[in-house]
């Protein structure tokens, strides 16, 4: 039986430096796993991103915990703010 898909949301926060690494493309060719941009926001000191990730939940915690490695801070994101 597969393992049932779910969406989660993230807020990913970029510093200038990992903010200069192809991040996202390396995520789509290490993890089989949808993801959509939800919004994003940029200046010279901080990139910061809303994911949505859909897949089995223990692909998406992979990829939680392959963003912190990269040095990403991962917060989930609590209240619906980005819906649309």
């Amino acid at each position: 039986m597969a393992a049932k898909n779910e969406s989660v949301r993230y807020w990913l926060t970029f510093d200038p430096e990992t903010g200069k690494k192809p991040l996202l493309y390396l995520m789509t060719k290490k993890f089989d796993l949808e993801f959509n941009v939800r919004t994003a926001s940029a200046d010279r000191d901080v990139f910061v991103m809303a994911l949505e990730f859909t897949g089995a939940r223990k692909k998406i915690d992979e990829v939680v915990e392959w963003f912190e490695k990269q040095g990403v801070q991962v917060e989930p994101v609590e209240i619906n703010t980005i819906e649309g």
